[in-house]
């Protein structure tokens, strides 16, 4: 059977329970604007909660204990379990597809990575070899075109290739 497919958000809020049991208003913090995750993706605190019960639901968190809340209601706390850690870290190590999920997916992965005192040197090398080929073939339509959508495109690509290679000048891969 397939695994349940996890959104963005599913595997931010997966990610910060990998770092420690948490209750969904702590979750809602670490994902709000300014906080070092949400800098990245921002999430409003229903849908951490959804993202917390779909977890929950497919194996991947489960509850652990309940807290007397402070001035509110009780607090359920959860951790990730070893199927959600071996999830979260599949992901991880996997670069996206797509030169526009650098800036969400692939920003997410590597402050996720460095939260946990990983080196993102292996996933930038991945990362630099998948979207290799179309990054080049974007940059070279920036001088062909006149398409502003075409344009737009290339010059992003160009940024992109530049942000790559100074990450992998910054964090060479581990020998």
């Amino acid at each position: 059977m397939e695994p349940t497919p996890l959104s963005l958000t599913e595997y931010a809020v997966l990610g910060l329970l990998a770092e420690g049991p948490a209750h969904g208003f702590g979750l809602s913090k670490g994902l709000e604007a300014g906080s070092p995750v949400g800098r990245v993706v921002t999430v409003r605190r229903p849908l951490v909660y959804r993202a917390l019960g779909r977890l929950v639901s497919a194996g991947l968190a489960a509850p652990e204990r309940v807290e007397a809340g402070e001035a509110g209601p009780q607090r359920v706390i959860h951790r990730i379990t070893p199927q959600g850690r071996r999830r979260l870290q599949q992901w991880l190590e996997e670069p996206v597809g797509h030169v526009r999920d650098l800036r969400l997916g692939f920003l997410v992965k590597l402050v996720l990575v460095q939260r946990a005192g990983g080196s993102p040197g292996p996933l930038i090398v991945r990362q630099r070899t998948v979207l290799h080929d179309a990054l080049q073939a974007l940059a070279q339509a920036a001088g062909s075109t006149e398409d502003v959508v075409e344009l737009w495109r290339a010059h992003n690509a160009m940024a992109a290739r530049s942000f790559l290679d100074h990450l992998g000048e910054r964090y060479p891969e581990p020998r």
